[in-house]
């Protein structure tokens, strides 16, 4: 194929190119373009070129096939003053020896006893709930997996500081939301909002290094992730630094909790709107697991619960794109591709593509099955990444999300509330901008 130096794509404004309707509505915008222009579309963010990519084959070529010459995207570096060089942000031979380091605390043994923490902190929820009671159930989730994303990673020491990490993580977006883009003022700037971000950061940093301090002092507790990560040491014997260890389980931390806690709030969206299919949810759970509570070993076995994560995950997907840079030219889609261009490939359009899923827009958990599964090309449905820097925490969050789902679907019916109306907030994570309130309705 004869290579041709820019795809199509919308001019845009004069100055600023995209970005006037990338912040007006983002994923509106993607999808006008991808439906317009294909599967790669060129777009300008203000001096930056970018290149949409929605092909899976062209996804896999970038994550997968050359993803050395592809590096976190300038777009990322706002979050630098929260993640550090932890995995979310950092790149090339340190990534590599992070990831290896962290590895241990996320194999398959840990993770069966990490969902005793889950189904705890579950039960303790559900004892606070009562029928027709109206709740913000992203509100629910967000404070549910702080629980045990906290317990998991530190353990007990940090279990009576789980909300003032709430309200900092909560002041964090606020201003991340505020300030991201380029119409953004620079964090040095002493505005208010920049102090209440640099505040909410501090306050992070002081709960973390005081955990991190203790366990080093007081030995280790192994079941917990920070423990298993102080015990572990590279080829060379040496651990990671204090620094290193904060950048990571501040990563962790907010990975295991936010993109947890959207997933559920996302399901139980769908399930609000779909009570037929919670019913069918909440007959499963009690054909598998009777009277008890559901465990770790019965998730094989709930294959509704299973095609309704996916689903959930494919429509509303958490980390809806993945964004690179790319270090050489290269050839991608027929189109050459320059050295230092962004390429964005986002779930959000690839995951409601009619090519690979009928009925594109509806939420089907049934389609699920082995065989579409295994009949989808390899980068038609990425929710946690793909390729080398997959997330760490999927098997983690593949545990997590299917059990909370058993649990609380047995339990209670939600209702979403008359009137309210359910926003979509992009931004780091695909967020709900004023919360998704329901009425609680409990299972007789």
């Amino acid at each position: 194929m004869q290579t041709s130096l820019v795809p199509p794509g919308p001019k845009g404004h004069f100055l600023l190119g995209a970005l006037p309707d990338i912040r007006r509505d983002e994923l509106d915008y993607l999808s006008r373009i991808v439906r317009e222009y294909g599967d790669v579309v060129y777009v300008r963010v203000v001096n930056q070129p970018c290149y949409v990519l929605s092909h899976p084959r062209d996804i896999e070529y970038v994550l997968m096939g050359n993803y050395p010459n592809f590096k976190k995207s300038v777009f990322l570096r706002e979050s630098r003053a929260l993640f550090g060089e932890g995995l979310l942000t950092s790149d090339g031979g340190f990534w590599l020896r992070q990831r290896r380091m962290l590895q241990p605390a996320f194999h398959h043994d840990r993770i069966a006893e990490y969902s005793r923490v889950m189904v705890e902190r579950t039960e303790r929820m559900l004892a606070t709930w009562g029928d027709g009671e109206v709740r913000d159930v992203h509100q629910d989730m967000s404070s549910l997996t702080l629980e045990i994303i906290a317990q998991v990673l530190f353990g007990s020491t940090i279990a009576s500081q789980t909300e003032q990490i709430g309200e900092a993580l909560r002041v964090f977006f606020e201003q991340f939301d505020e300030r991201f883009g380029l119409y953004s003022i620079p964090e040095w700037v002493p505005t208010p909002g920049n102090l209440r971000y640099r505040m909410a950061i501090g306050r992070l940093n002081k709960i973390l290094e005081r955990v991190i301090q203790y366990r080093r002092l007081n030995g280790h507790d192994s079941k917990n992730v920070l423990s298993a990560t102080l015990r572990t040491h590279d080829e060379d014997g040496s651990g990671m630094t204090e620094r290193q260890l904060r950048d990571e389980m501040m990563t962790l931390f907010f990975t295991g909790h936010e993109t947890t806690a959207l997933a559920l709030s996302w399901t139980w969206y769908l399930l609000g709107q779909h009570p037929e299919i919670a019913d069918r949810v909440a007959e499963e759970v009690e054909r598998v697991v009777g009277d008890r509570t559901p465990t770790f070993d019965d998730i094989p076995q709930m294959r509704l619960v299973d095609g309704v994560v996916k689903e959930s995950l494919r429509l509303y997907p958490p980390a809806y794109g993945v964004v690179r840079e790319a270090l050489n030219d290269c050839e991608i889609g027929g189109y050459t591709i320059p050295a230092g261009a962004t390429l964005a490939m986002f779930q959000w359009t690839v995951h409601r593509d009619a090519r690979y899923f009928e009925r594109p827009e509806d939420f089907v958990p049934e389609r699920w099955t082995d065989d579409f599964s295994k009949s989808l090309p390899k980068c038609a449905y990425f929710p946690f990444g793909v390729g080398p820097r997959v997330c760490i925490g999927n098997t983690f969050a593949l545990a997590e999300l299917p059990l909370l789902v058993a649990m609380i679907a047995r339990r209670y019916r939600f209702d979403l509330l008359p009137g309210h109306k359910v926003l979509l907030s992009p931004s780091l994570t695909l967020r709900p901008r004023k919360g998704i309130k329901v009425i609680l309705k409990k299972r007789s």
